[in-house]
């Protein structure tokens, strides 16, 4: 597909994304609003007069339609405006550049590590299937799934931070690479272990029906090595449902991922003003985050379906 048709299909994609976009928001912004923590009995305690009540109720906003809040609200949006943390009175816009980068710095590590030992043992199982190898590789991964990934996080703080002391369990006082390596491998750890199974398993599914083609069938024929067989044919055959899965699995890992992980090893990232901003009932920086995940998942489909085209030039439109 031409790189000019390519980027006239994004922008006209982009663009039919909008209403998907204000779907999302709505949604998001209704389930903060009547469902999330009421910040007036948050900020006021738990027995305040009436007219305490209706003057802060003014304050906020609250008293005024629910379509001009939601307008008010996209339009924040938009300009970046996303006011101020009802719990510390720090503007949110500051508080998500000053968290995001710790959140990509704990998770990238992980999400790297994890994908390509799930690649690699997935290659190892397809190659191998229905052999010793295979059902060890498939047991151990199913194992994977079954478990928690709270229960992953808390024995990996429980066995390499509390029992041996490798590692701290809590905190992050990064100054350098070597306090960064320090910090970031019990978080590596847990992320690789609870991911591993879920895409072993379905990169070996892919990467089995790929094997079952009649190009590789016939390169097999003809002699090919595996290495040559995987590199050459397989990869390329399962490239699709790969991206599409690591592209899709991007915002679910910076708002819920980082969500856990920062809250159990207590790491100031986007994740860890979620979790407070959930016990406190700050609805600013909830609607702020709920806001970036609608953009990052609108973002995501998009840039899957841009790829795809890429990828498969079959897909692209006529």
């Amino acid at each position: 597909m031409a790189p000019r048709r390519l980027t006239g299909y994004l922008a006209v994609r982009l663009a039919g994304a909008v209403p998907l976009l204000l779907g999302v928001t709505l949604l998001s912004f209704t389930l903060t609003v009547y469902f999330g923590p009421d910040p007036v009995y948050t900020l006021l305690g738990r027995n305040p007069s009436p007219a305490e009540i209706e003057q802060l109720q003014q304050q906020l906003g609250q008293d005024r339609p629910f379509v001009q809040r939601y307008v008010s609200y996209l339009a924040r949006l938009l300009t970046l405006d996303l006011g101020h943390s009802e719990a510390s009175g720090e503007p949110v816009r500051n508080l998500l550049w000053r968290t995001l980068p710790v959140s990509l710095m704990l998770l990238t590590p992980g999400f790297v590590l994890g994908l390509g030992l799930a690649l690699l043992l997935a290659m190892t199982a397809a190659w191998h299937r229905y052999s010793r190898l295979d059902r060890a590789i498939t047991h151990l991964s199913s194992f994977g799934m079954s478990l928690s990934f709270v229960i992953i996080i808390l024995a990996c703080q429980a066995v390499l931070g509390v029992g041996l002391g490798w590692f701290p369990v809590y905190g992050w006082e990064v100054n350098g690479p070597l306090s960064y390596l320090h910090h970031v491998s019990l978080p590596t750890l847990a992320m690789v272990l609870a991911n591993l199974g879920y895409n072993v398993r379905f990169f070996r599914a892919v990467m089995v029906e790929a094997l079952s083609a009649a190009p590789v069938r016939t390169a097999r024929a003809l002699g090919f090595g595996a290495r040559q067989i995987m590199a050459h044919y397989v990869l390329r055959a399962a490239l699709l449902p790969i991206v599409t899965r690591v592209v899709y699995a991007v915002p679910l890992l910076i708002v819920s991922g980082s969500l856990l992980i920062e809250s159990h090893f207590g790491i100031p990232g986007i994740g860890r003003i979620t979790y407070n901003a959930i016990l406190s009932g700050d609805q600013p920086v909830l609607m702020a985050v709920l806001g970036l995940a609608s953009v990052l998942f609108v973002l995501a489909l998009t840039l899957v379906d841009g790829l795809s085209r890429l990828i498969d030039p079959r897909l692209a439109p006529r």
